[in-house]
């Protein structure tokens, strides 16, 4: 596998990484309100899931993911290079959509590019190096924004220096597309078709570096959405898979209400941008640094259990948000106490990503595995934009009640899980010895 196109998706996804976070902190600079990042967030959770499910079957039936790949970043390109010329939220808000609808059909396009032509006991670890690249950029992305904005702090208007800043993840993100040009195949196509259940199996074993999931509502596992059909899975759901899928929608429209009016909350509490990056970047490092954690925690404890408990301190955890910064500000202290708090945020995150696709595999029946994966990363994206919605219209009568109802939709959602413990025993047993089991010739 060549490593070129893997370092540009990382620099790529340094850009993305710094966008998601520059790019709300300068919609409060321009005036908006909680209600206006609400819109913000939730724009760029819906329109990624056209956007994967477009650009995954166009890479399924034209072959063409070179071209594809090169288009997304296009995309990302040009409009993070219009933002900072841009004063009114309303483009703002659609050029921030462009680039989320980009990434989003990129991503199931890289996943199906990494696996090309190689052995399927290979994807895996092939997978796995993508979703590092991505969450290194990421993080990386943030520390960069953090570092930016609190060394230019007094050196001109906090306005300007996002502006600049904003130039920069699209010089980045220009970087990433000519490397790109450089080093994708010309002809990337497989030797034989991919097959979908070994893709959802190395899939599984690979998500373990979602660290940019950690502080976004929409950026979701967008590589299980290619070829979903929803119409044709609901008739097919269980009873129970159905009613973990209602807690799903719960608890993800729980994360979102609280993350998309975040910014403008830190910043009303006297948070610099600077400071904001550094506590966005603390619950990403902390997601990162508990996912081996928390692999080895769902080995041994009842995986529903597990993931409950990881909802419940994340429902408490939100609406502490507020009451610290109501408490001590933007203090030193509060500064302290805020960053333990976030990366706890991150800790649970890293709880949740890897009990969950457990979860879902244990719960549904094997011959539509693959689909409930699908299903479960569609239900957090729309999740995340009427969750997104609510939290912003909440915030205009209080952050305190935003972050509240955020976190009593994911205790509701803790609850329902935890019904679940004694019921998915048995299935998941099934399921790894499924996933044990040596693959079938084709």
């Amino acid at each position: 596998m060549a490593k070129g196109w893997l370092t540009a998706w990382g620099l790529a996804s340094v850009a993305l990484g710094g966008a998601s976070l520059i790019v709300p902190l300068y919609v409060v600079q321009l005036g908006g309100d909680p209600f206006t990042l609400g819109l913000l967030a939730s724009a760029a959770a819906f329109v990624g899931v056209p956007g994967a499910l477009v650009f995954g079957r166009l890479a399924d039936r034209t072959g063409n993911q070179r071209g594809l790949v090169l288009a997304a970043l296009a995309m990302i390109v040009a409009m993070l290079a219009l933002v900072p010329f841009l004063s009114s939220i309303g483009l703002v808000i659609v050029a921030n959509a462009v680039v989320w609808f980009a990434f989003a059909a990129a991503t199931p396009v890289l996943t199906l590019l990494v696996v090309a032509g190689a052995n399927p006991q290979a994807w895996s670890e092939r997978i796995a190096l993508l979703n590092k690249s991505q969450g290194v950029g990421w993080a990386l992305g943030l520390a960069l924004g953090a570092v930016w904005t609190m060394g230019a702090r007094g050196m001109a208007e906090p306005v300007t220096v996002q502006r600049y800043f904003l130039a920069f993840t699209a010089a980045c993100a220009g970087a990433a597309l000519v490397l790109s040009a450089r080093s994708l195949p010309l002809d990337p196509r497989p030797k034989r078709r991919v097959d979908r259940r070994r893709l959802q199996r190395a899939l599984r074993g690979a998500d373990r570096f979602s660290v940019r999931t950690a502080v976004s509502p929409f950026t979701l596992g967008w590589g299980r959405l290619s070829g979903l059909n929803p119409r044709a899975f609901a008739r097919r759901f269980t009873p129970l898979l159905a009613l973990y899928f209602g807690a799903v929608v719960l608890f993800f429209t729980g994360f979102a209400a609280f993350f998309a009016p975040l910014p403008a909350y830190l910043t009303d509490t006297g948070f610099g941008s600077g400071v904001v990056f550094v506590l966005y970047l603390v619950s990403s490092v902390g997601a990162a640094v508990f996912f081996d954690g928390a692999g080895a925690l769902a080995r041994r404890q009842n995986v529903p259990t597990l993931q409950s408990a990881g909802l419940l301190l994340r429902g408490g955890l939100l609406p502490t948000v507020a009451l610290v910064g109501g408490a001590l500000g933007s203090t030193p202290l509060g500064l302290g106490v805020a960053a333990v708090v976030f990366a706890l945020i991150g800790v649970t995150w890293a709880v949740i990503a890897v009990t969950a696709g457990t979860l879902v595999t244990a719960l549904a029946p094997e011959a539509i595995r693959g689909e409930a994966l699908g299903v479960y990363a569609a239900l957090g994206a729309l999740a995340g934009g009427i969750g997104s919605l609510l939290g912003g219209w909440l915030a205009t009568a209080g952050y305190l009640i935003a972050f509240g109802v955020a976190g009593g939709l994911v205790v509701v959602g803790a609850a329902i899980v935890f019904g679940l413990r004694h019921r998915t025993v048995t299935a998941r047993s099934r399921t790894v010895a499924d996933a044990t089991a040596p693959d079938r010739a084709e």
